[in-house]
């Protein structure tokens, strides 16, 4: 389905209805809108796994301006307008203070939208991102990964980012990002890749990027999950996250034997964690 929002033309899906039945009357249930990495993906990779939360939740998957089947012009393609994108779209579509569930970028997408909009959110899920990237660290974990080669073509891609850059490093580092590669891989497959979008943000906005300052704003519960293994947004950026904060708000989960993406590396683990958060 798509929905025009801000001058673009924004992709999403549903799983799971959103009113149950209750006896003699129908139930409003609340509402799971799941974010995707990248950018320059969609939200395939993002599924199935989350389907699983459609029993308690109306799961709804976004793709963002710009990436997988949505539309939106390049100077458009910020933090602040995806965050803004969110905030619009739920007014679209009705939807009452959502869970939101960021991954990766998407968790960046997460917490620009609930530092522009605190009223916005009834609660976050900020799993395996990053408020502000640790570099130094990626390269040391891929060196430890994948050896010098690895770190070598990770701080190529980082530094200089290119088309020429993408092929090595979504080869030989982005199967480290997890231990279970092969999970991840055949995930990717099925995604949308728009590489124009990915070297936009990496070559612009992230390279200053900082939203630790806007986390101050967030008014709801955040559950902060993080991949000991992770070499992208290793544990160090989720404690920056938990950090900024306010106080009494956050929880902090680091999964030890995780990598990016701790759903994907210990899911029964992570649905628990989930499952309590969200219906708290």
């Amino acid at each position: 389905m798509h929905i025009e929002i801000n001058g673009a033309r924004l992709f999403f899906d549903t799983v799971g209805s959103g009113l149950a039945i209750d006896g003699e009357r129908m139930r409003q249930k609340p509402t799971l809108l799941v974010l995707h990495g990248g950018p320059g993906f969609d939200h395939a990779p993002m599924r199935p796994y989350f389907d699983r939360f459609a029993d308690t939740h109306q799961v709804v998957y976004l793709d963002h301006r710009g990436n997988g089947r949505s539309t939106g012009e390049p100077n458009s393609w910020t933090l602040a307008q995806w965050g803004d994108d969110i905030h619009a779209f739920c007014q679209a579509l009705g939807i009452d203070r959502p869970a939101v569930l960021g991954l990766s970028f998407g968790g960046m997408v997460t917490m620009s939208y609930a530092a522009r909009h605190p009223e916005g959110p009834s609660r976050l899920i900020l799993s395996s991102t990053a408020a502000r990237m640790d570099l130094p660290a990626t390269y040391a974990a891929m060196e430890r990964l994948g050896g010098p080669e690895a770190r070598r073509i990770a701080e190529t891609f980082w530094a200089s980012p290119s088309p020429e850059a993408v092929d090595p490093y979504l080869q030989v580092c982005m199967p480290l990002y997890s231990p279970n590669g092969a999970q991840t891989a055949e995930a990717r497959k099925r995604a949308i890749t728009r590489t124009e979008v990915m070297l936009h943000f990496i070559d612009g906005e992230q390279r200053t990027l900082d939203l630790l300052g806007g986390l101050a704003n967030v008014r709801c519960p955040t559950l902060v999950l993080a991949g000991g293994l992770d070499p992208i947004t290793p544990p160090s950026c989720a404690r920056a996250i938990y950090d900024a904060l306010p106080s009494g708000l956050a929880e902090l989960d680091i999964f030890e034997a995780a990598g990016h993406g701790v759903h994907r590396d210990e899911p029964d683990h992570a649905e628990a964690v989930m499952r309590r958060f969200l219906g708290s």
